[in-house]
């Protein structure tokens, strides 16, 4: 069967390499527009004084092996290792990760399903681990999703001493829901997401 495949980054650096990408442009479009300018005889003195372009380029070919101190040498390779670390790890974010996206679950009938078979959704296991989370005491809140061949269950607890002695319970109770609903029993990966200072509100 064929199934589809979906890609996820960290979004902070997608938009920061969305940004750099969007000001490098930018600058080309800019400069390329100088020098269509220039190409149509237009006056040197206006492109300079909109541009700098001369002003720029004089002072980087008057640069000599004296201007270059200790300073300068050590401002250069910090900053140039400062932009190796941070775009690094920009780039690195960025790249696409692919996973498949969800799907029904399917429940085989035995050896003989000339009669059918059952599948469960996605959304369907979602909210009974979901729900099994959500019933511990302590669970201020629960997410769940099906990524996959296991369970990704994320929760906010109310009692943050307990943290070490709750999620394991989860755990446990997610895996006891799924065995008692005769679905398969998949890995289940429990997440702290979040804590809250006082128990949770209940309206009745």
């Amino acid at each position: 069967m064929r199934q589809r495949v979906r890609t996820r980054s960290l979004a902070p650096a997608v938009w920061i390499c969305r940004l750099l990408t969007i000001a490098f442009a930018a600058a080309l479009i800019f400069y390329g527009v100088m020098l269509i300018l220039l190409a149509l005889k237009f006056a040197p003195g206006d492109i300079e004084t909109i541009s700098g372009y001369a002003t720029t380029y004089e002072f980087l070919a008057g640069l000599t092996a004296q201007d270059i101190d200790s300073t300068v040498r050590a401002i250069v390779a910090a900053a140039g290792i400062l932009c190796a670390i941070v775009l690094g790890w920009v780039a690195y974010k960025a790249l696409p990760r692919p996973y498949l996206a969800r799907g029904t679950m399917h429940l085989s009938g035995g050896e003989d399903e000339t009669h059918g078979h059952t599948d469960v959704g996605a959304r369907a296991v979602e909210r009974l681990a979901a729900h099994a989370a959500g019933e511990h005491p302590a669970v201020a809140g629960a997410t769940s999703r099906l990524e996959g061949e296991a369970v990704a269950v994320g929760v906010a607890l109310n009692r943050p001493g307990e943290v070490a002695d709750v999620l394991p319970d989860v755990q446990r109770r997610v895996r006891a829901q799924l065995e008692r609903h005769d679905l398969p029993i998949l890995p289940v990966n429990v997440t702290l997401t979040g804590l809250e200072a006082g128990p949770r509100m209940e309206l009745r």
